[in-house]
C-alpha cells in the first residue's frame, strides 16, 4: 500500500466509511490515493482499446468524439463504452466546432441544466446544446442567414462563450441587406446554462484599422491582431456598456426588426452592439506571428520580438509597466526542426513551462559547447514532443520520442509538478511517426493518444492502469 502522510490506503478507506471527512477533504484524499496507485511500481498503463476513424477524433474530460461529434464514447470505464450516437446529418448540417460544458456550480431550475452538455455549431449556422450524457437535443438557436459562423471559443471558461464567423466576403444578398465591405467578421457572445444572448457585434476595419486580420475574446478582453505584427487589447465590458443598442432575448420578438423572433430561422440574431469609434486600448504589443500570452502573479506577458531573427527567443515582461522580468529573456538555442514552446503553467502558480529538445549540461550546470551541431531530431536522440498537466494528481506528463530502426518509439514520463522529479516512465505500444500530428491526454488513471495516420486517417489509443498480473484496477 502507498504511504500517504503516515497513513496507508486501508486507514483512509476506514475513515471514509465512517464519514470522518467532508466532501472536499474526501475528494482530495481520494485523489492522493489514486496518485499513489498510478505511481506504484506494481502498476502499469496498458493499452485496452483502439479505434480508427476517417475524420478527426476529439477528446475532452473523459469523452472521445468520433465522426464530427456524431458518436461519443466514455473513457471512464475499464474499457471505453459508447454513450450515444446522434442522428445522421447531411453535409449541410455537419458539426463544424464544439465546446463541452461541465456541470454549473450553482443550482438551476431545469434539471437538464445541472448536467454536462455539448455546444455544437453546424455548417448551416445552427447552434445546438446537447446532453453530453445522452445526446438529447436541449436547445437550438439560428444565428444568421447572411454570415457564415465557423468557430466556438470560451470567453470565461464554463460561463460565457463566443461564436465567430469566417472572415467576411460580402455576398449579393448581404450587400442588398446593407452589409459593409469594411466588416471583417462577426462575434456572437452567449452565456450558458441555459443559452442566453449577450450580444452580437461586427469587427469593422473602419473602426479598428485597415490592418486588422483576426479577433478573439478571452477573459473579458477583446484581442485584435493586425498584419503589422501588432496585438491590441480592449475591454469587452466597456464596449458592451457603451455600444449595446437593444437588449435581445432568445425566443422573444425583436421590435426593431418588425417583431421577428430572435434566434429562429430565417431571421437569426441581428447585430445589437454598434461600435461607433475605436475604444480605448488597454494594452498594445508588437510581436512575432501575433502571439502574446498573459498570465502569472502579478500579471506578466510572454512574446517574441516581431523580427524573424528573434524567432525562438522569448521575452517575459510586466504587464503593469512593460519592464523585463528577472531572467526575462528565454532562448534555448536548440537545433531542432521544430521550434520550442513556452507558456504559463496551467496550475496558476505563476511559473512558466519552456519545453524543447534536450541540451547537454554537465553536473555543475555548465552547458556543453559542441564543435558541430547535430539536429536534435536526428536518430537515436530523445526529443520532447509535448507536455500535459494533470491537475487533480498534480503530475506533469512529458512525451519523449526516440527513433530506432526507422520508427519512433514514445514514452510518457510522469514528473512531480512541484519538484520536477521523474516518478514513472510509460512506454506507448504504437509507434510515433513525427511526420503526422499527435495529441496526448493524461486524465487520472487514463492516457489517451490520438494520432493522424497514413491516408489522412486517425486513430485513438486508450491506456488504463492495470496490475502487472493483467487484472484491471477498478477505481
Amino acid at each position: 500500500m502507498p504511504q500517504l502522510r503516515g497513513k496507508n490506503v486501508a486507514t483512509y478507506l476506514d475513515l471514509r466509511s465512517r464519514g470522518i471527512f467532508d466532501a472536499g477533504t474526501l475528494s482530495k484524499l481520494n485523489l492522493k490515493i489514486l496518485r499513489g496507485i498510478v505511481l506504484q511500481d506494481s502498476k502499469d498503463f496498458t493499452k485496452v482499446w483502439t479505434k480508427s476513424s476517417k475524420s478527426t477524433i476529439f477528446y475532452e474530460s473523459g469523452r472521445i468524439y468520433f465522426e464530427n461529434y456524431q458518436c461519443c464514447f466514455s473513457s471512464l470505464p475499464s474499457e471505453p463504452q459508447l454513450l450515444y450516437e446522434l442522428p445522421k446529418r447531411s453535409k449541410a448540417e455537419k458539426i463544424e466546432d464544439a465546446l463541452l460544458c461541465q456541470c454549473p456550480l450553482v443550482r438551476l431550475p431545469t434539471p437538464s441544466d445541472q448536467k454536462p452538455s455539448l455546444l455544437a455549431l453546424t455548417s448551416n449556422n445552427w447552434l445546438y446544446r446537447f446532453s453530453a450524457v445522452t445526446g438529447q437535443q436541449l436547445e437550438k438557436v439560428y444565428l444568421s442567414p447572411h454570415h457564415k459562423f465557423r468557430y466556438l471559443g470560451w470567453d470565461v471558461s464554463q460561463e460565457t462563450f463566443y461564436v465567430k464567423s469566417i472572415q467576411n466576403k460580402v455576398t449579393s444578398s448581404a450587400r442588398q441587406a446593407g452589409f459593409n465591405q469594411n466588416t471583417l467578421l462577426y462575434l456572437a457572445v452567449f452565456r450558458v446554462f441555459p443559452l442566453q444572448l449577450v450580444g452580437v457585434l461586427e469587427i469593422n476595419k473602419s473602426i479598428f484599422g485597415s490592418t486588422v486580420i483576426d479577433v478573439v475574446l478571452s477573459q473579458g478582453v477583446l484581442a485584435v491582431s493586425h498584419s503589422t505584427k501588432t496585438v491590441k487589447l480592449y475591454s469587452f465590458e466597456d464596449i458592451l456598456n457603451k455600444y449595446i443598442r437593444t437588449e435581445l432575448v432568445l425566443g422573444e420578438q425583436c421590435h426593431s426588426e418588425g417583431g421577428k423572433t430572435v434566434g429562429e430561422a430565417p431571421f437569426g440574431i441581428p447585430v445589437n452592439i454598434h461600435i461607433k469609434e475605436c475604444p480605448p486600448v488597454l494594452f498594445e504589443v508588437s510581436c512575432f506571428d501575433n502571439g502574446v500570452q498573459i498570465g502569472g502573479h502579478p500579471w506578466h506577458y510572454i512574446f517574441t520580438l516581431p523580427h524573424k531573427k528573434h524567432q525562438g527567443s522569448y521575452r517575459i515582461c510586466s504587464l503593469k509597466d512593460n519592464t523585463l522580468a528577472k531572467h526575462g529573456i528565454q532562448d534555448m538555442k536548440c537545433c531542432s526542426l521544430e521550434s520550442d514552446w513556452i507558456y504559463f503553467h496551467p496550475d496558476d502558480s505563476g511559473r512558466i513551462i519552456h519545453a524543447a529538445s534536450q541540451i547537454n549540461v554537465t553536473s555543475s550546470g555548465r552547458t556543453v559547447k559542441r564543435r558541430f551541431y547535430q539536429l536534435d531530431d536526428d536518430p537515436d536522440r530523445e526529443t520532447f514532443r509535448m507536455v500535459e498537466y494533470e491537475d487533480e494528481l498534480d503530475l506533469l506528463a512529458v512525451v519523449e520520442v526516440t527513433h530506432r530502426e526507422d520508427e519512433g518509439k514514445a514514452h510518457v514520463r510522469l514528473h512531480d509538478n512541484n519538484t520536477g522529479a521523474l516518478l514513472k516512465r510509460v512506454p506507448l505500444v504504437e509507434s510515433w511517426d513525427v511526420t503526422y500530428s499527435h495529441e496526448l491526454f493524461f486524465d487520472r488513471d487514463t492516457i489517451v493518444h490520438i494520432e493522424q495516420t497514413k491516408n489522412n486517417n486517425f486513430c485513438c489509443h486508450v491506456y488504463k492502469i492495470r496490475k502487472r498480473s493483467g487484472n484491471v484496477m477498478y477505481l
